[in-house]
């Protein structure tokens, strides 16, 4: 005699999720929205069907953003904010259902040449506004029932490499207070993973490349194949249409028993 399966609401999830419906009447949170991952982040849970609430501080680029959107099943709202303002950043996360903590910023220099101050701020944008934010999600998602977290880590959060002390340090952090989210939020049906993509082509990527040939005593040519792609077995950028998708089943119907763990995207990288 066989057991009789049980729908539990996530298999109700499942059978009534489509392409295009399947974060309908979500609210969702992506910061460093203007550009790069959490652009294509934005847009693809827009495709979803979610509102989303893409916040960066260049207005610019969300406008841009928003127009792009026009015409997708979901929606997106700007929001220009500079999350070194913690007390706002806790604030805007109230009452969302998705929270995807992407910004990022990036400066390359060995630790006896790298500013304090700049120390300082890479952790409060790519740390410490995360915890903020959690801070400010998680009671609504906790009261309802339901809630994801997504933390745009790095292979870096997961592997070090030198001239990069204050990313590497909040890259790691990030990937310990994921899981933490994780464990707190289970009771309350809220998961909590990383994404951790090697090299992605985005503007931060191509900012550093400058400052990559500068630590390295190279020609910024050869930065990508010599330096970023050195320990990756694929040869090649990741684009952000590749991050944005993985972030996407992590928020949808078929996750709901993924949490505390990491996607890692790194091209093999890790596989040494």
């Amino acid at each position: 005699m066989g057991l009789t399966p049980r729908k539990v609401p996530h298999m109700i999830e499942m059978e009534n999720a489509t392409p295009a419906a399947a974060l309908r009447g979500r609210v969702a949170l992506v910061t460093g929205a203007a550009s790069g991952i959490g652009a294509a982040c934005a847009l693809r849970l827009a495709a979803a069907g979610a509102h989303v609430r893409a916040l960066d501080r260049d207005a610019a680029g969300l406008a841009a953003l928003r127009d792009r959107a026009r015409e997708l099943p979901g929606s997106v709202e700007d929001v220009v904010l500079d999350l070194t303002d913690l007390d706002a950043a806790e604030r805007t996360a109230a009452g969302t259902d998705i929270l995807v903590n992407n910004a990022g910023m990036q400066l390359v220099r060995p630790i006896e040449d790298f500013p304090a101050d700049a120390f300082h701020t890479v952790l409060t944008v790519m740390l410490e506004a995360p915890f903020r934010l959690l801070r400010g999600a998680l009671p609504h998602m906790y009261a309802q029932g339901w809630g994801r977290v997504v933390n745009i880590s790095s292979v870096h959060g997961l592997r070090a490499s030198a001239y990069k002390s204050a990313y590497v340090t909040a890259k790691h952090g990030l990937e310990g207070l994921s899981k933490v989210a994780a464990l707190e939020g289970a009771p309350h049906g809220v998961t909590s993973n990383c994404v951790s993509p090697g090299y992605v082509r985005t503007p931060l990527v191509e900012k550093q490349l400058a400052d990559q040939a500068a630590a390295h005593g190279i020609p910024e040519e050869r930065v990508i194949s010599e330096i970023l792609l050195a320990d990756s077995a694929l040869k090649r950028l990741i684009e952000p249409d590749e991050v944005a998708e993985a972030v996407a089943y992590l928020c949808g119907p078929y996750a709901s028993s993924v949490t505390g763990t990491t996607l890692t995207m790194d091209g093999g990288w890790t596989a040494h």
